[in-house]
């Protein structure tokens, strides 16, 4: 991928997979910045599993940002047993202080951003990306031989049907998108087409990577851009002639594609300039 321009006028930056929680992260979450007072910023899910630690962080980018927009990801969604918010109502504690930040959410009307909408979405995953002809028990059971069960089975799926959850959330929001005029820009922490999935090291982690549901949004929904994250694996996929963005920042361990920070190339990741 050829490396944008750095933007001069007001522009939509980028960033997913901040995970506050980890001390070599904080520099670069620091450094996150506006050039210019009208700049918007998308964050594009997990930002951290403490809901305290995700409201400091996303405080503090909302008092840099004209606009923040936010889509949760699994990380904000990790629950205990003993905690007092999870599945459901953990994501509805989220919204809340979201909203009391300014920060958009995926429950908020869709802003705009110099005529392109920007949508924040919800969709989880539902097992669906997924080797054909196999049942999601049988799909499960594979990756759990394989020692590749994400932790999202142990902190997310015991407290909600998360297949129920994410076609609740998919009816939802094709709601919403419907009514939108004009182009777009999709916002989703989980892939919304496959092709950034099959390049995985390991194809059974794709069953916690998205829903085959969303493949034809990008199109449906007129978007200019796709930007995700939860991959760990930034840069930009090129689908039906719509580029599909992953803006993360990942783990220290990961910081070797030219898209992290300190390799060259913009992080935050310019989505969109006004006027460009």
């Amino acid at each position: 991928m050829t490396a944008p321009h750095t933007p001069s006028g007001p522009t939509l930056w980028a960033v997913a997979d901040l995970h506050a929680a980890v001390r070599a992260n904080q520099e670069h979450i620091e450094a996150i910045g506006p050039r210019t007072p009208e700049d918007w910023l998308i964050v594009a899910g997990d930002v951290a599993e403490n809901i305290d630690l995700v409201t400091r962080v996303m405080g503090r980018l909302a008092e840099r940002f004209s606009t923040v927009v936010w889509a949760p990801g699994n990380h904000e969604l990790f629950s205990r047993s003993f905690d007092r918010y999870r599945g459901v109502e953990r994501y509805g504690e989220l919204v809340r202080r979201m909203r009391k930040l300014g920060v958009v959410t995926p429950e908020d009307p869709y802003p705009v951003f110099h005529g392109v909408t920007v949508a924040p979405l919800f969709t989880l995953y539902d097992y669906s990306f997924r080797a054909p002809g196999c049942s999601v028990a049988e799909a499960l059971e594979a990756a759990k031989r394989k020692s590749l069960m994400l932790t999202d089975e142990f902190t997310i799926a015991p407290f909600v049907d998360i297949r129920a959850w994410c076609w609740e959330r998919l009816a939802y929001t094709t709601r919403r998108l419907s009514r939108v005029d004009g182009p777009t820009i999709l916002v989703n922490h989980w892939p919304l087409v496959r092709e950034p999935v099959d390049t995985l090291r390991y194809p059974e982690i794709g069953l916690w990577c998205g829903t085959r549901h969303t493949r034809s949004w990008a199109r449906r929904y007129n978007a200019r851009a796709v930007v995700y994250g939860h991959l760990h694996m930034p840069g930009e996929v090129i689908v039906d002639g719509i580029p599909h963005i992953e803006a993360s920042l990942g783990y220290p361990r990961e910081w070797g594609s030219p898209m992290w920070p300190g390799t060259g190339r913009p992080w935050p990741y310019p989505v969109m300039e006004a006027g460009a």
